[in-house]
């Protein structure tokens, strides 16, 4: 039976390189994506390939649109599968955590945390009516490294590390899975304005001698919503080449 996945912020970058994984191994996708020509145009991308592709514009950290994504998603069949990509992640290397504008990190943390946390709850329903439903949570490892200039960001991911732990025990009753993969420093539009410093940082400090590429997490990705991973809950998968292996 085919399965349902949404997956969040997926018109470009990792997120699309996700939905592509997963559509290419058979799977139905929602591109849950806030810009309406974005959205349409990964969806569409994905239908000329040969795929079943469906967007649904969506903002994370407003309710009423996670409402509605879930009632759109319900009209489709129900999601089998979550993948929790869309996040905040402006502001890399920039200010100390004392110089950090307040609204800026609610705004991170509003996103990133709560949105990931919203659009659970709205799509969990559908999911425990299922056989082998799983959600997978987008981290990072910077949250692990704890990297410099960028408490916004990493206590967001620290947030959504915390709540995967929480999410699986809550829904393992209901055989609900779930999980959550760390991403090191990856080359996509998102890390366009990331500084060269931090991109030589994962150069030097890294045990794989190569850039990281969005295909490097979509197959873990698609491993954890996998009958594979049938008995993997409440982990992380820490996807970053060995950067954080020694810290």
């Amino acid at each position: 039976m085919t399965r349902l996945i949404v997956v969040t912020g997926s018109g470009r970058g990792l997120g699309f390189s996700i939905a592509e994984r997963l559509a290419a191994g058979g799977d139905r996708i929602v591109i849950a994506e806030k810009n309406a020509d974005i959205a349409e145009r990964a969806a569409a991308t994905l239908r000329e390939r040969g795929f079943e592709a469906t967007a649904i514009i969506t903002d994370i950290a407003d309710k009423d649109s996670v409402a509605a994504l879930a009632d759109a998603v319900r009209e489709l069949g129900g999601a089998d599968g979550l993948v929790n990509n869309a996040a905040l992640a402006d502001g890399v290397g920039g200010d100390t955590f004392w110089d950090l504008e307040e609204d800026f990190f609610q705004r991170v943390m509003t996103v990133n945390a709560f949105g990931t946390w919203l659009v659970s709850k709205y799509l969990y329903p559908q999911l425990a009516q299922k056989q082998t439903a799983a959600i997978v949570n987008v981290a990072s490892d910077a949250a692990l490294y704890g990297s410099p200039r960028l408490v916004h960001y990493v206590s967001s991911k620290g947030a959504v590390l915390a709540m995967t732990r929480t999410m699986a025990r809550d829904a393992g009753a209901a055989g609900v899975r779930v999980n959550a993969v760390s991403p090191g420093l990856t080359r996509v539009e998102a890390t366009e304005s990331v500084p060269a410093s931090r991109y030589r940082l994962y150069e030097e400090t890294r045990v794989l001698e190569r850039d990281q590429v969005p295909e490097d997490i979509s197959g873990v990705v698609q491993f954890l919503l996998s009958d594979a991973a049938a008995y993997i809950t409440g982990q992380n998968i820490i996807v970053d080449g060995g950067f954080v292996m020694g810290h």
